[in-house]
């Protein structure tokens, strides 16, 4: 069996002092490729350290975060960019739009998801996108471009069914589906109800957002392996089953890594 984490922050510093044996418990939990999304300009060295440790566990996306987006985002993507140079990327993430905790730059954060998907486009990459109070936001950005050339992962996704069919006529996408899944109430094992296996993948956001039965703990990319087995439990699968879909999936949209 095989599983993919297409989204972990396993590089940041709440894995400082037990970094290896986070790393150790992946193969306990048959996970065999982490997905690593950048954040800003401060985490590209150590996001970069943990993929140079294992270039065949670990696989990068470059981008600038949303909430990391402020006045002079224009000169920080400058400086991202650069850093493409000589790396195997894969996406282009984690990237969007997010007005949760205030609306203040929406445009410079429109303004900078929209050039990153252009370099998503530019490279033939799949684009990770994180979009939180803004679907209709991401939703006016992405339908400016030719949507055949669009793909990639709606990251954490938390929305709605019927949000979840406009995201797929927008171009290649799918949903990932964390720990979010596991929690009672949250809704979205309902709508995953709804959604083609084939639209999936699994991610962990680690450390953020862990799934039962350890919610409230930190989260790490091994607990990959329970978000399997509860969406394995709402379609009426075999683990093993769900582990083979979403790994295809996911191998699927990271199929054409650009070597720059």
């Amino acid at each position: 069996m095989e599983l993919i984490d297409t989204h972990s922050h396993l590089y940041e510093v709440e894995f400082d002092e037990d970094r290896a044996e986070a790393i150790s418990r992946l193969s306990e939990k048959c996970v065999k490729n982490v997905y690593l999304p950048n954040i800003d300009i401060e985490s590209i060295d150590r996001m970069f350290e943990l993929y140079h440790s294992d270039t065949k566990l670990f696989h990068i996306m470059m981008g600038l975060h949303p909430t990391s987006v402020k006045k002079n985002y224009k000169e920080e993507l400058e400086l991202i960019r650069k850093r493409f140079k000589g790396e195997e990327i894969c996406g282009i993430g984690e990237v969007g739009i997010d007005l949760y905790w205030d609306k203040e730059l929406v445009v410079e954060q429109t303004e900078a998801f929209e050039i990153q998907i252009d370099w998503a486009i530019e490279l033939g990459l799949p684009i990770i996108i994180h979009t939180r109070k803004a679907f209709e936001e991401t939703f006016k950005s992405l339908k400016k471009f030719d949507k055949s050339k669009l793909r990639g992962i709606f990251h954490c996704y938390s929305g709605s069914k019927e949000i979840a069919e406009e995201i797929f006529k927008l171009g290649d996408f799918s949903l990932g589906i964390g720990g979010v899944l596991t929690f009672k109430n949250a809704g979205l094992a309902e709508v995953v109800e709804h959604v083609g296996l084939e639209k999936l993948v699994l991610e962990t956001d680690c450390p953020y957002l862990t799934p039962a039965p350890y919610r409230g703990q930190r989260n790490e990319s091994s607990y990959v392996y329970y978000v399997a087995e509860k969406l394995a439990a709402i379609k009426g699968l075999s683990l093993e089953e769900v582990a083979e879909i979403t790994t295809r999936n996911a191998k699927n949209i990271f199929s054409h890594i650009c070597s720059l």
